[in-house]
């Protein structure tokens, strides 16, 4: 599929998604939010693709924001249109069924952030920086930061970071735990890449089961979200993959996954 503002390869079950707008340090605009609605569905329903990793094109910015050219003069309608269009496709990659993982490789402020946010596990080079700005020119994040990042860090540090807008370096975010692993500039997308070839190892069938028990946790008293465990569980239980890994514990060996 040719796109304008995203670049897609796929290799060896690992997706690789680009955000390709460099001379706009890769800000998101609607042309490229459309793009990777569509590229994600694909991947969704492409069962080769067993983990996605998504960075931006250039040393300098993973995605820094939105496009702000497309937000002056907007209305109360377009507005709330434009945030729900932005959580639509983050909520698409959230709920994607895959793990996909945000190789963070400079900027990710505004949009970017929350994108990140929106994926399973962030990897951040040494040079990151995170950031929602949104409060500099008077607004408030409308891509689900308030409620990301909340849920992803504590109450009062999401308060800090989106009331004061101030950025934070890679180490800062690796510390209040916004992303998983921080490596050199030259690391990153090595790093990324084995972490994808450890994840597509394992079952498919377990991997989307436990994820929809992660994503659901935040949304469910902890009782509910325990019964949905025990259900997903069960569910894993009954796959061949299940009786291929016991077995192969059992026998002593590396079990060999058939994702059924």
């Amino acid at each position: 599929m040719d796109y304008k503002n995203i670049l897609f390869e796929e290799k060896k079950g690992i997706a690789f998604v680009t955000i390709n707008r460099p001379d706009k340090l890769n800000a998101l605009n609607n042309n490229t939010l459309d793009e990777l609605n569509e590229c994600f569905l694909l991947i969704r329903d492409n069962e080769n693709i067993k983990v996605v990793i998504i960075t931006g094109t250039g040393e300098k910015a993973f995605i820094a924001g939105a496009d702000i050219s497309e937000l002056n003069n907007i209305t109360f309608e377009t507005a709330e249109s434009f945030a729900s269009k932005g959580q639509s496709v983050f909520n698409l990659i959230s709920n994607l069924g895959k793990p996909v993982i945000a190789a963070v490789n400079g900027y990710a402020l505004g949009g970017g952030c929350e994108l990140a946010l929106a994926c399973h596990l962030r990897i951040a080079s040494d040079k990151a920086k995170f950031a929602q700005p949104e409060i500099n020119i008077g607004t408030i994040p409308g891509y689900g930061g308030t409620q990301r990042l909340t849920r992803l860090i504590n109450t009062g540090r999401a308060a800090e970071m989106i009331l004061t807008g101030e950025m934070i370096n890679a180490a800062e975010a690796l510390k209040i735990g916004l992303v998983n692993k921080v490596f050199s500039a030259e690391e990153l997308m090595i790093k990324s890449i084995e972490l994808a070839e450890v994840i597509s190892s394992k079952s498919s069938i377990a991997i989307g089961l436990a994820l929809r028990a992660i994503t659901g946790s935040g949304e469910l008293s902890l009782q509910y979200g325990l019964n949905l465990e025990a259900e997903l569980f069960a569910l894993s239980s009954i796959s061949g993959d299940f009786k291929e890994g016991t077995t192969a514990f059992l026998e002593k060996r590396k079990p060999i996954f058939k994702n059924k």
